[in-house]
Formats: structure tokens, sequence, C-alpha cells
């Protein structure tokens, strides 16, 4: 019996909508040292994708891959790069966005976070809250993603952990909902309690991997029964019931509608380095964070709610990342596929600002990831990130989708605290330079501009630590030695309003007048005086602080 083409379309669109269903995609954000690295890891060992903390399980052999992959990464013990892992596990397809703690890259993290559907906030037990970690939350907040808390650590010293869960509540606004209850802290730290189930889980001083293997903790065991003092004295057994009975009396329970709409957050106890709690924390990812939802996009010039079941296939990029195989000058787009079923082979359209209306990338071989590992794709769903390789084709922000019509917000560029002049020390290579600086650019490492007047480039970062990120990667990657000096200027603000005006302002101040990468017009001022001056005298030109690239 042949069934209608109608029918066999509904027949796809429920396959497809079924495989976008099984997707979480989820950034893990915090303040440097807190363990998000330590973390990203054990939660691959915890989904079964590697043997041990940065070994991967890949074509039979042990390969050393960490989420860390750039050489100053592992010097320093820094995240500095965002980088995507996918694996499979309990039925789901996992795509594990780590992000840069440090600050410095924070324009980078914004950037990964929109191709989050929930963010994992870890946190310090010792420390709390910090200041970064404030920020991530507030960009996540802004992009309403639901945000889980894993406070690690619990095996070091730590704060009490109902003023942690006050902490939560006064600096962010969000209702703490504990799944899990700690046993003490540091070397009086002996596990958890599972609030829901009533049983207690015994954490293993010697533990380092899942409980079941040689090297783990023990596994749950019924709070109630009689094998419990085993691992609790009568003090500590009767500390953990009333602390238990207390925190289920004071918060509210856990409501997983709350916390999709980012007014509640569930909160997970453990040690990452011990691997104690990643499990919990790993079936509580796959449980409670959402699939891929609508995304908002402009189609045909009206605007459109893309759906992760529709047929089309569509996507973003949000990251570009050159170099991350050192043997191949390879350029590397990471596409967040929004809706349909992408197959390998198949011609992607993005609208275009030059004179092409629509550029065509035939994607012949994209990848899966795995940190600075990758494999083919053969096929992809909404809420997978997958890698095209390209060369200069595609930028951050772009839209690409089956009919070129479609366009979804532009990433924002947001303007630089700091300003300095980049030069080559060998003048032979000064060609080669602004083709390194205009790739790292593109990929975001940092913001370049080019005064009206003068040869010298101008680079714009947040932190004084992207500045060294970029002299290594220039040196390891292009085999550039450079230079960076003090900058005249202090401010940079793109300039928007109409032509004339425009005009008028870059005619009266040419020497202070810039454009990015783009060829978008900047005001490089002195100082934030410059800045409101100008405004003052020129209220029909508009002076940016951060620029959206559609």
């Amino acid at each position: 019996m042949s069934t209608s083409p109608a029918a066999e379309a509904a027949t796809s669109r429920l396959g497809i909508a079924a495989q976008a269903a099984r997707r979480r995609t989820f950034a893990i954000i915090s303040h440097p040292d807190a363990g998000k690295t330590t973390l990203t890891e054990n939660l691959l060992l915890a989904g079964g994708a590697i043997r041990a903390a940065g070994q991967v399980r890949a074509r039979g052999e042990n390969r050393r891959t960490r989420s860390d992959w750039m050489k100053i990464e592992r010097e320093r013990g820094i995240s500095v790069s965002a980088s995507v892992m996918t694996f499979d596990h309990a039925g789901l397809m996992f795509n594990l966005l780590d992000t840069p703690g440090h600050e410095d890259f924070s324009e980078d993290t914004y950037r990964t976070l929109t191709a989050a559907d929930a963010a994992i906030m870890v946190l310090d037990a010792a420390k709390g809250i910090e200041p970064q970690t404030l920020k991530l939350f507030e960009v996540c907040r802004l992009r309403d993603i639901p945000i889980i808390t894993f406070i690690n650590k619990m095996d070091r010293e730590a704060q009490d952990p109902f003023a942690l869960l006050d902490e939560i509540g006064s600096k962010l606004a969000l209702d703490p909902a504990p799944l899990y209850w700690p046993a003490g802290s540091g070397g009086r730290f002996k596990g958890m309690l599972d609030l829901t189930r009533d049983k207690f889980i015994p954490f293993a001083k010697r533990g380092g991997g899942p409980a079941g293997q040689e090297d783990g903790h023990p596994p749950a065991i019924a709070f109630k029964g009689n094998a419990v003092v085993s691992y609790l004295d009568p003090d500590e057994l009767e500390e953990l019931g009333e602390n238990a009975e207390l925190v289920s009396g004071a918060s509210k329970p856990f409501d997983p509608q709350a916390f999709l709409e980012g007014h509640m957050t569930p909160v997970f106890f453990g040690s990452a380095l011990r691997h104690f709690g990643v499990d919990e924390l790993l079936a509580g990812i796959g449980a409670y964070c959402p699939p891929p939802k609508a995304v908002a996009a402009v189609k045909g010039g009206e605007p459109a709610q893309v759906q992760p079941g529709a047929s089309e296939v569509t996507g973003f990029v949000f990251k570009v990342q050159a170099n991350m195989d050192p043997n191949h000058r390879d350029r590397i787009a990471f596409l967040k596929i929004c809706s349909g079923q992408f197959t390998r082979g198949m011609k992607l359209k993005a609208p275009n600002t030059g004179k092409n209306p629509l550029k065509t990338i035939s994607v012949n071989a994209p990848m899966m990831f795995f940190a600075s590992d990758r494999e083919l794709a053969e096929d992809a769903f909404a809420g997978d990130v997958i890698g095209i390789p390209n060369h200069g084709v595609l930028r951050v922000g772009d839209s690409l989708s089956e009919s070129g019509s479609l366009r979804f917000a532009g990433l924002p560029n947001f303007a630089p605290e700091i300003l300095q002049r980049v030069r080559v020390k060998d003048p032979l290579k000064a060609k080669h330079l602004k083709k390194a600086l205009e790739s790292l650019a593109e990929e975001g490492v940092t913001q370049l501009f080019r005064p009206t007047i003068g040869s010298d480039f101008i680079v714009g970062a947040v932190g004084q630590l992207q500045f060294e990120v970029m002299a290594d990667r220039l040196a390891n990657e292009y085999q550039l030695e450079v230079i960076f000096e003090p900058s005249p200027y202090g401010e940079a603000r793109w300039l928007v309003g109409d032509k004339a005006d425009l005009e008028d302002f870059q005619s009266k101040h040419r020497s202070a007048m810039g454009a990015d990468i783009d060829e978008q017009p900047v005001y490089l001022a002195k100082s934030a005086w410059d800045i409101g001056y100008a405004t003052e005298r020129y209220p029909r030109v508009r002076f940016e602080r951060a620029k959206e690239r559609a």
C-alpha cells in the first residue's frame, strides 16, 4: 500500500522532531578555578565518552584529548577558547559547550551561550558566587537560558550549604531547589543524601571514578536502613537527617516548569575531581534540561519562529576557529542546527551583504567535534553543532538555510576596553601580519581596527590576557613575532546615522577615524570624555558600544 506525499512528509517531520527532542545542548559556566574543566572531563567519563579524565575512546585507541586543547591552555591550566564535545548516553545526544572561564574572554563565552539551550553553573563551595559567575549568569538571564547549579569541591573546606543557597537566592534572584544534601565538607565529607529517593550516596576518599569501578564510590543505600551506620556515626546521621528536614521545609520543591522559565535552579553537590555527584548531575541534565526550542528569525522580511521539527535545514554560525589542527591551516565554522535533518553533501545558502545576494556552501565534509578531535558527520538535527571547513567564506553571525531566505538575529560585537598598536618584528612580514590579524578577528579572538590615517593596526580586547593569547597564536600558528605598543586611543565606538551626518562627522574628525574588519566606520577616541563631547555636538550621530553583524 503506497502512502501519499503528504503522509510521507508528516512521517519525516515526526522523525525530525523526535530526533531533536532527544538533544541536550548545554554550556558550562563558572568563575576561573571553580573546577569547570575538571567537571567537563568527568561528565564525559560519566557519559562513557572517555575511559579516564582526558582520554578519548575513539577508533580503537586511547587518544589524549582535553577540552583545553590549545598549547597556551595546557601550559596555564585555563580555558581561553570555547570547545564542543558531542556524546551519546542513555538514549540522548549531549552537546557539551565548554566556555572560557576567564573574564577576558567573555565575548567568546557570550557567543557560545547563544548556541546553548541550558547552562550548568559551577560554584566553588568555599567561595560561592564570584564576580565572573555573576556576569555570566546575567548573560544567561538575558537569553532566558535555564540554569542548573553544581556546587563543587565539597571534599574541601566549604561554606555552610544553607549560606550558599541564601547567596543564590539573594544575588541571582533564583529559587534554589536542592535535590541532594551534603553530609559535611572537607575532611568530614561523607557523601550526600538524595532528597527525592531518600537514599544515601557514600563518598570514598580514594574515589576518582564512577560508582561500580574499582576506584569508584560505593553504591547508594537506603538512608533509613542499617547499612548507613557504616558510613555515618550517630551524630552525623542525626545532623544530616535534621538538615535534610530543614532544607526540605525551607526550600520550594523543585518545579521543572519554573526551572525552564528561569525562576528556579536545581542544586547538585559533589566533587568533580573525585567524580562524586557527577553521575547524578548528568542524569539531571538529561531529565530536566530542555530539548531545542523555537528560534526567532526573519524570513522574507517578516518575523518568523523556526521550529526544531521543521523540515527545512537552518542554523547559525556562533564561532569560527582556525588552526585547530596544527598540521593543516584549517578554518572551521561552528554551526548550531536550529531545524531540519542535515545530511552530508547538502548545499546551504547564506544571505550575503556583498554584491551577490546569496552565498552557497556545499557542505561535503561536516564534522562532529570532541574538542580538537573530529569525525565526519553523516547527519545532524536541531540542537547539534557541526563544523564546516571553509576558507574565509563563513563568519560569526552568518545564518544558513536551504532556501537562503532566512536570517537569525546577529551576534553582537562589544566595544573593547583596551586598544593597542600591533606591529611585526620583521617588516618583510607585514602582509602576513595583515592576513593573520584578519583571520583572528574573524574568529572573534580580538577586534581589529584600521585607522584612516597611518599604517599601524589597532587591536581591541576586553582584557590583557587576550593580547597574550594573540601573541602566542601568532607565533605558533603563523610564525609571526609581534610587538604590542600603547595606542593613542582609549575608546572605540561604531558610528550609526544618516549618510550625510556620518560624512560630516568623519570629515571633521579624520585623525580619529578608522574602520573595522567589515569596513564599518569607527570613532577612535582618546577618552570617554571625548565620546561624551562628540555625542553632545553631533546628536544625529549615534556612538554605539555594540555592533550586531546580521
